[in-house]
């Protein structure tokens, strides 16, 4: 009987060292900050082998108090991990506390945050892929300098232009014999004759008048 009593004693024991093994536990529980494409979100991995169900709450923290309670979700734990997601935009370097609670019935197994809390990296998911643009440069902010004109060649600027034709009426004969001479060619002649006339004319007169006088003393 004592044998028999002793047995049953150590069979109790191991069961019960068992079921505390297999009972659900704080540091059976982590969380993490990812990214999900351009989005944030918090994801808690349960990996208790009991399938214990649990009750996991996100708070975010700012100085070691919470501001803004970001969700709550149930999960039941497997030895592989079960994985629940929080969506939630966090910003770099902000901190949240989660919490688990956890049980069978009335009795508490786990009622504890995981420690530390949750720190999120310092760069974010929502990355501003608009780069502004490079300064110039000085050489290509200046403008470039205009080429010069082509220098017409030699050939070009001597050579006289092929058809130098008018629509200008040209000038008559005695026009053209003005601008030559400057004056028209039978002007000599003309001033060489008036003065004949005048010559002729003056002695005319003055034998005119020698006659007349010669008539009146006779």
């Amino acid at each position: 009987m004592q044998i028999l009593g002793v047995a049953a004693a150590s069979s109790a024991l191991a069961l019960s060292a068992a079921g505390s093994a297999l009972a659900c536990n704080i540091s059976e529980f982590s969380a993490e900050a990812k990214c999900d494409g351009s989005k944030g979100v918090i994801t808690v991995t349960d990996v208790d082998a009991s399938g214990t169900k649990a009750t996991v709450s996100v708070f975010l923290e700012n100085n070691g108090a919470d501001v803004q309670k970001v969700g709550e979700q149930e999960v039941k734990g497997s030895r592989e991990g079960t994985t629940i997601t929080f969506a939630e935009d966090w910003k770099p370097n902000a901190e949240y506390r989660v919490h688990v609670t956890a049980g069978n019935g009335n009795r508490k197994l786990v009622d504890e945050d995981i420690k530390p809390n949750l720190k999120t990296p310092s760069e974010g998911c929502s990355k501003d892929e608009s780069t502004p643009p490079a300064s110039p440069s000085p050489s290509e902010s200046k403008p470039a300098e205009e080429s010069p004109a082509p220098t017409p060649s030699a050939s070009e600027s001597s050579t006289a232009p092929a058809d130098t034709s008018s629509n200008a009426p040209s000038p008559a004969a005695g026009d053209s014999n003005l601008a030559e001479t400057g004056a028209n060619s039978n002007t000599g002649m003309i001033a060489g004759i008036a003065a004949a006339l005048v010559v002729v004319g003056g002695g005319a007169v003055f034998f005119g008048m020698r006659r007349r006088g010669a008539a009146n003393k006779g």
